[in-house]
């Protein structure tokens, strides 16, 4: 690990810890996300958003989320894991600091990290306001005014897909490269090494329900193997010949809806059977009676409860998409960054998954994904105009990943607190979205927008024009509304 790495890790520790006050230490694809008993000061939340590599915070109840980028952010979790666990150990040597052999205290590290400021000093002083606007306090309000438990139950299941995004990219980059040799040349499809592409790039969809029961159960507090193993029972290709009173089963009917209910489910029982079954019988009796009584009631009115609530999401999705086209397009690319800021994209998830669990494809992701394209627009228009260094700087760092698909360092380092460009970019975002929605682009995969998506889509050259137009229509916004130079 280098030495920038080593120190933005270690500062961030400083400003985040003690080691008691972290709880949790996660990440998704672009930030360290941070569990913590207290959240830091004002203060100390403006020195953490201005130390080299970080490029935004967001705060989600008691998860500091800091924003690093892909690749780095997965580096960082490691090194900070591997920090806390050090210092928590009763034989872990302190820190020390260069030639100095004596103890380097938390609070004597903090003070190398920057100038302290006094109790009385700090009702004194304002926090100083963020580059360019006041983005993470405005975003840290919303979180806070919002936190609800419907909006902890978003949080949970986001936390139930997050691990599962990796795979989701791998294979359906994989199959959208299968489709487009296979489009290229259809001879192509008969050759082995293309067959087992295919089923490399379906592996994940494949089992699906049990990596989503694996992971319920455990977000849930139930053991997670018997979430898992809940999730490959209502998908068993013998549920087929089965039938009960006079209806035939049907496997894997209700998708990862089906799942998520009987794992809650099973969690919930598992934990009340711990509480009741002596000790020396629960090794036994808990997972026994626990995965019996939750498959007895997914067969009998979880699943078919799921297969109703995932008829009805393909249902208004692809009529939505098909009745409203270019509008219904429009609305949705406009309104994501908003749902983003509020937290409410995070339903969304299970939404594509159940998509994909029966189509094959999302008719919403590319649509979404349009919104990534109206920041790339918005901030290409702030780079022309802007006459500040910094801003630049940052913009010309930022807009690479940005066309990757990768939109937070362009939302919380330009759009978001410069104010007006965050509105062209919705409106880049609704330009995009109807070209995507007119055409109903699909697309195989989630957790990657952008450029790269255009390869795991049905309809390549559509998506690419939908993504031009959200690019043309967030700069040519911001360029008629404008936006306030910063000094």
């Amino acid at each position: 690990m280098n030495d920038d790495m080593t120190a933005l890790v270690w500062n961030i520790y400083l400003l985040t810890g003690p080691v008691g006050n972290i709880t949790n230490i996660t990440h998704c694809m672009t930030r360290l996300r941070l569990t913590l008993r207290e959240l830091p000061a004002p203060a100390a939340q403006q020195r953490l958003q201005q130390l080299p590599g970080v490029m935004g915070l967001n705060i989600q109840e008691d998860e500091l989320q800091i924003i690093l980028g892909p690749g780095r952010v997965t580096k960082a979790t490691a090194a900070l894991t591997a920090l806390t666990q050090r210092l928590a150990s009763p034989t872990a040597a302190p820190a020390t600091s260069g030639d100095d052999d004596e103890p380097r205290t938390d609070s004597a590290a903090a003070s190398a990290a920057g100038p302290a400021t006094s109790d009385d000093e700090a009702s004194d002083q304002k926090p100083a306001a963020p580059a360019f606007g006041q983005a993470e306090q405005l975003h840290a309000a919303i979180r806070a005014k919002n936190a609800t438990p419907l909006k902890l139950l978003f949080r949970r299941i986001a936390s139930i897909f997050i691990p599962l995004i990796p795979a989701f990219i791998a294979c359906g980059l994989i199959s959208g490269c299968v489709n487009v040799a296979m489009k290229l040349d259809p001879l192509l499809n008969g050759s082995p090494v293309l067959q087992l592409a295919s089923v490399a790039g379906s592996c994940v969809f494949w089992g699906m329900n049990l990596f989503v029961g694996y992971n319920a159960s455990r977000e849930f507090g139930g053991t997670p193997i018997i979430g898992g193993a809940l999730g490959a029972f209502i998908s068993h290709p013998a549920l087929a010949g089965i039938t009960i009173n006079g209806y035939p089963l049907t496997p894997g009917r209700g998708g990862v809806i089906s799942v998520l209910l009987i794992a809650a489910l099973a969690a919930w029982l598992e934990k009340r059977l711990r509480r009741i079954v002596p000790d020396m019988f629960s090794l036994f009796v808990t997972p026994l009676i626990t995965f019996a009584v939750s498959a007895v009631i997914a067969i009998l009115v979880l699943q078919p409860l799921g297969g109703l609530i995932s008829d009805f999401i393909g249902y208004a999705a692809t009529t939505a998409i098909g009745s409203g086209g270019a509008l219904a397009g429009a609305i949705l690319g406009g309104t994501f960054l908003p749902m983003v800021m509020l937290g409410v994209h995070q339903t969304l998830t299970p939404i594509h998954a159940e998509l994909l669990n029966r189509y094959g494809v999302t008719i919403l992701l590319p649509v979404l994904a349009m919104a990534g394209g109206g920041q790339v627009g918005a901030s290409l228009a702030v780079y022309l105009r802007t006459r500040n260094a910094r801003l630049r700087k940052t913009i010309a760092s930022a807009l690479p990943v940005g066309i990757l698909g990768v939109g937070e360092p362009l939302i919380y380092g330009v759009t978001l607190p410069l104010g007006r460009p965050f509105i062209g970019a919705c409106i880049g975002g609704a330009c995009g979205g109807a070209v995507q929605a007119a055409f109903a682009v699909g697309a195989a995969t989630l957790g990657i927008s952008g450029l790269p998506l255009a390869a795991a889509t049905d309809q390549i050259p559509i998506y690419l024009a939908g993504l031009a137009a959200a690019y043309a229509g967030g700069f040519i916004a911001t360029w008629i509304i404008g936006f306030q130079d910063p000094d």
